[in-house]
């Protein structure tokens, strides 16, 4: 059997059974992949060093194998704070308007790509599989190439693909492309963002593409499909029936004292929309006076890139949104909006779910959105909760039971809000039902097998 080597900005070693339920789906689900395939997980330490040395730290956790590089303080402050999350990051979420074009930024990122394929290289052996994953690393398999390594490698993006008339505001963008296409497989979330890559791929760089997403280019064939990824469901629900999960639902019920609950869990990401998500709210409150008091919104925002400017603004934002709407609706007894700027392990994030009447994911842009998943997955069969979804998710092309909204319309989302808690059980039921079984069944593990049988599949064709 093929060893699957998988490489990404960030390794997250697997813990103990005790941590499991602070360790993301991803990673459980790549651990297991490693596991099988006797794997190695490469990337970033997430440390600092005066003089990169292209030093591996092999470890071995929970029978997985990891290696990882620490990187210099410009490494970080060109490839990851400023290419990857000031430049990549908002032009792929659509916002143009965010997005920093600067030429230290690019020379920073293929730095640390090509020193990603030095030190990784000897790792590979001739029958292995490479897996790269997302933005940061895009073109990784051309620099691979280019030290002579012939084996399969697919990537994968967990972002959305944009449009070909934003991306080609990117400089550069088809150097960027034209080292894409020396992967066999490039995975993305949703049949719109692969169509995307498609056009651009026709449009741009005149390659020839198929029904099939089978892309020709320079005597090149590259394989192009879309893998929708989905929650750990089995992981995810054992820690549901946890006594962590119980605690806190019944934390959360009892602090609410018989109010509707209406609950948000995102990063701190203007691709959240979370402004708008607490725009929206308010409208609500305005429209439906009679539910003053009666309802609660707990808006879970665990803040991250605290270094990019641009996420600095958002936070001040959102903090004096917060203030305005509790200073104007707000009674001695109830304060509408609880904002809250932690982590929790997932858990303890299920038990909330599970006490919430509404989960409300409204990301203007966002490759998946798993924590409409992960809401879906904690709901008690017999009276559910109703998840308000977006449709500019990429959920929502699984989950059409959901409420779909347009984020950027106060009305839309506030009459959703009033459908939502006015929905008779037995309606309530009936979507949670079907969204369940996409939840089940596109779990993260079938993502992983899909994407790993079909890398495998084309070595061996070769």
């Amino acid at each position: 059997m093929s060893r699957l080597i998988v490489i990404s900005n960030r390794v997250s070693a697997p813990k103990a059974q005790s941590a499991a339920g602070a360790q993301g789906g991803l990673a459980v689900a790549l651990s297991a992949a490693l596991r099988e395939h006797r794997g190695i997980w490469f990337g970033w330490s997430g440390k600092e060093t005066e003089e990169f040395t292209g030093h591996l730290d092999m470890q071995r956790n929970e029978g997985v194998t990891t290696a990882t590089i620490d990187l210099e303080q410009q490494d970080i402050d060109e490839y990851y704070n400023g290419y990857a999350n000031r430049t990549l990051w908002p032009l792929f979420h659509y916002r143009i308007d965010l997005t920093e074009y600067e030429r230290h930024f690019g020379s920073g990122y293929e730095r640390v790509n090509e020193r990603f394929a030095q030190s990784v290289m000897p790792l590979v052996e001739p029958d292995d599989l490479v897996w790269v994953h997302d933005y940061h690393l895009l073109p990784l398999g051309a620099m691979l190439r280019e030290k002579g390594v012939k084996n399969r490698i697919g990537l994968f993006l967990h972002i959305p693909w944009p449009p070909t008339r934003l991306f080609v505001s990117l400089p550069f963008h088809e150097r960027l492309v034209t080292s894409m296409l020396q992967y066999d497989l490039i995975g993305f979330q949703t049949q719109e963002w692969l169509e995307s890559f498609l056009h651009y791929v026709e449009k741009e760089l005149g390659g020839k593409t198929h029904p099939d997403g089978t892309v020709e280019y320079k005597g090149r064939t590259v394989q192009a499909k879309a893998f929708p990824i989905g929650i750990d469901f089995d992981e995810f629900t054992e820690g549901a029936r946890s006594k962590m999960a119980q605690d806190a639902c019944d934390r959360l019920v009892k602090s609410a004292r018989d109010r509707k609950i209406i609950i948000g869990v995102d990063r701190l990401d203007y691709s959240k929309g979370l402004a708008e998500r607490f725009d929206s709210y308010e409208r609500f409150l305005s429209d439906n006076p009679e539910m003053a008091g009666g309802v609660i919104l707990l808006q879970i925002a665990p803040p991250s890139r605290e270094l990019v400017a641009s996420y600095q603004n958002i936070r001040e934002n959102l903090e004096t949104k917060t203030g305005h709407i509790n200073g104007a609706h707000a009674d001695v007894d109830w304060v509408p909006i609880r904002y809250v700027n932690r982590g929790y392990p997932r858990a303890e994030l299920a038990g909330y779910y599970r006490a919430a009447d509404i989960g409300l994911v409204t990301p203007l842009r966002d490759g998946m959105n798993l924590v409409a998943k992960e809401y879906v997955a904690a709901q008690d069969p017999e009276d559910p909760g109703v998840l308000i979804l977006s449709r500019f998710a990429g959920s929502a092309s699984q989950m059409p039971d959901a409420l779909m909204i347009n984020p950027h319309s106060a009305e839309e989302v506030s009459e959703a809000i009033s459908r939502a808690l006015a929905m008779p059980r037995t309606e309530r039921k009936k979507r949670y039902e079907a969204l369940m079984k996409s939840v089940r069944e596109e779990d993260v593990v079938k993502w992983r097998e899909d994407f790993v049988a079909e890398l495998f599949q084309k070595q061996r064709a070769n």
